[in-house]
């Protein structure tokens, strides 16, 4: 998000952290073909003749026969579909042997099921059920986005048609002008599906009492297996966040954090996924406690009126003023006190770029003067924060969340560790923001000193946590969507919200 500077529920057990059971860099493990050279139970490839008897003292010697070449059995990949029936006649086959995953198949006792279906609204109420169909995953999820769509055709987002409606639909050119975006589309959808899947299976471990580590690390873990993480070509595009109560963004455990999910906090849930730098930014929030509902309402329905004002040449700030209006309907009732519930001023939405996650637009979310519009091929993400406080955050707790400034000049650095970390980041994230634990997560330990060093030098910019007041409570709800010449596309809209 954009800030403005500021003045008994089952569960599942994911107790013990992972960080131990993967390798020092995280990738899956490839296991190794094993390639038999012959098969016993068929004999051998070589016939011998009888004894020439003509030629009596010799010992007889067999003659060979040429070898008959054995054609192999074609191989299908995991996900490619051999008949059109509406569900797989069974499991598709896990993509690589991962120990991160047969870690997560242990919690689910080995047990794997294929069924797009999943409930929801007995636990979390304002989230809704995955619907039933056609699914090439498990779950827990063992099959990487691109191995269930070998042919790229990734679902298509929800269609939102501009207010000028079917002349867009319809336009020769626009169409064209499709066309020409579809490497990105196609890219962005990637991620969405990988985004949607990943919050599906969180939807299924966030539990109370779980650690918020463990619950992070689950999701990071399964983002990068699930969207085949690739250096820079695709992976996690910033850090999970997890902030509860008042705090509204940007908190994510550091390592030895053992903060625990309750039964009473409200919690969001922001993680993102990015293919080729294109970025999917999408975000919910849980509360197991019914008491908070309309306070997760007012912030999903402000979200979608948003998204439902947002298109070409639309302004920000009738954009902000329809969010800020739909946001402050709503009244909610805790521990026998009313709070009439208010839009976070100081946050916003924002465009998006490749690799640039805030472009420099920026979607209020309470009236403004701003006269900033939207424009054809842009992409947005749209947030909105419900708040019990002020609705003015400020910068308060411990740093877990940084970034590259994406026009940072080079400057000289003089402590010793700084500038090995800057070619770490510079390799590994680049303008990506990334978090203390990932550094940790990389053998980059000891890296306090060198990125206190790079944030003096201007190089790397600190996002510590965003809070209200304490005491307060804080939703959020956040979908990624695309101008496309021809219509709106919702690229994270999923079944759940």
């Amino acid at each position: 998000m954009e800030t403005l500077k500021p003045e008994k529920i089952p569960a599942c057990d994911i107790e013990k952290p992972i960080e131990t059971a993967l390798p020092k860099n995280g990738a899956p493990l490839n296991e190794k073909e094993k390639i038999d050279n012959h098969d016993d139970s068929e004999g051998s490839d070589e016939e011998t003749k009888a004894p020439d008897a003509s030629k009596p003292g010799e010992e007889a010697k067999p003659k060979k026969k040429k070898k008959k070449k054995k054609k192999a059995k074609p191989v299908i990949e995991a996900g490619a579909e051999e008949t059109k029936e509406a569900v797989p006649s069974k499991l598709p086959t896990p993509t690589l042997q991962n120990p991160y995953i047969e870690m997560i198949k242990k919690e689910f006792d080995n047990v794997l099921i294929n069924e797009r279906a999943q409930d929801n609204a007995s636990t979390f109420r304002i989230l809704r059920d995955w619907k039933a169909g056609e699914y090439h995953q498990t779950m827990p999820p063992t099959v990487q986005v691109d191995k269930q769509f070998p042919k790229k055709d990734f679902p298509i987002g929800e269609i939102q048609q501009y207010k000028d409606g079917a002349k867009r639909i319809t336009n020769a050119e626009k169409k064209e002008k499709d066309l020409l975006m579809e490497d990105q589309i196609i890219a962005l959808r990637k991620a969405a599906e990988c985004h949607r899947q990943v919050r599906k299976f969180a939807q299924k471990i966030i539990r109370p009492g779980k650690r918020l580590i463990d619950i992070c690390d689950r999701i990071e873990e399964m983002n990068r297996h699930l969207v085949a993480e690739n250096g820079l070509k695709a992976g996690i595009a910033f850090p999970t966040g997890c902030s509860l109560n008042h705090v509204a963004a940007h908190y994510t455990p550091n390592t030895g954090d053992t903060t625990t999910i309750e039964y009473n906090d409200v919690c969001k849930i922001d993680f993102g996924t990015h293919v080729d730098g294109h970025i999917i930014d999408c975000a919910f929030t849980v509360a197991f406690n019914p008491i908070y509902d309309n306070l997760l309402k007012a912030a999903q329905e402000a979200t979608e009126t948003g998204i439902r004002e947002a298109g070409i040449d639309a302004r920000m700030s009738e954009i902000g003023a329809a969010i800020q209006e739909t946001m402050e309907s709503y009244e909610v009732e805790i521990k026998g006190e009313v709070y009439k519930v208010k839009s976070i001023r100081n946050l916003n939405g924002h465009s998006i770029a490749p690799y640039k996650i805030h472009a420099g637009k920026t979607v209020p979310i309470v009236k403004n003067a701003s006269t900033q519009k939207m424009e054809e091929g842009e992409q947005y993400a749209i947030e909105t924060f419900a708040s019990t406080g002020k609705g003015w955050i400020q910068e308060e707790g411990e740093c877990s969340h940084y970034m590259k400034d994406f026009d940072a000049h080079p400057v000289p650095l003089r402590h010793p560790k700084a500038k090995g970390l800057l070619n770490h980041i510079n390799q590994t994230y680049s303008t990506l923001a990334f978090c203390r634990k990932w550094l940790d997560r990389s053998g980059e330990t000891g890296h306090l000193m060198g990125l206190k060093a790079l944030c003096d030098a201007g190089i790397i910019n600190p996002c510590p946590p965003l809070v209200d007041i304490r005491g307060s409570y804080v939703a959020q709800f956040e979908h990624t969507f695309l101008l496309r010449p021809t219509c709106k596309e919702v690229l994270s809209r999923g079944d759940d919200y």
